[in-house]
């Protein structure tokens, strides 16, 4: 009977990116708990950054443009679900645009237009929208407005 043999840090790691975009943070600790050794999976990581197959700044600013655009999340949600994806959170604040005023206020009328009917209770609709990160503003701006659309 045959073994197998191991993947290198740099091939597995390689196989993670084909499926999925990945922080250099995310991929260190995916390597790291497949059993490979931290200078193995730190040259692994240095080696794919060189060849240009892992670049943070890219990967955070393109993640975050895909849910900003595409989705109903709120900034701080789409924040924090990047930063739990292993970008540094200096990095995810560079990627947030100076107005998001509209763009909030739309996915705060988004959010509720899937969750409630325009007879629901005003303040459970601001405390949902609280507990996704919308600010308060946002928050009564879009209750109005998801209010008025239904009249």
């Amino acid at each position: 009977m045959m073994t197998k043999n191991k993947k290198t840090a740099l091939v597995y790691a390689v196989d993670l990116l084909a499926r999925q975009e990945q922080s250099s943070h995310r991929l260190r600790e995916k390597l790291l708990r497949k059993g490979y050794g931290a200078d193995e999976a730190e040259d692994a990581i240095l080696r794919l950054q060189k060849k240009h197959y892992l670049n943070d700044e890219d990967a955070c600013a393109r993640q975050f443009q895909f849910l900003y655009e595409d989705s109903r999340n709120s900034v701080k949600q789409i924040c924090a679900k990047l930063m739990q994806r292993g970008f540094e959170g200096s990095l995810v604040q560079s990627c947030i645009p100076e107005d998001i005023y509209e763009r909030e206020l739309k996915a705060a009328v988004r959010c509720l237009a899937m969750k409630f009917k325009p007879s629901s209770d005003r303040q459970k609709m601001l405390a949902n929208l609280y507990g996704k990160g919308f600010g308060s503003e946002v928050a009564r701006k879009a209750v109005d407005a998801f209010l008025e659309s239904a009249e």
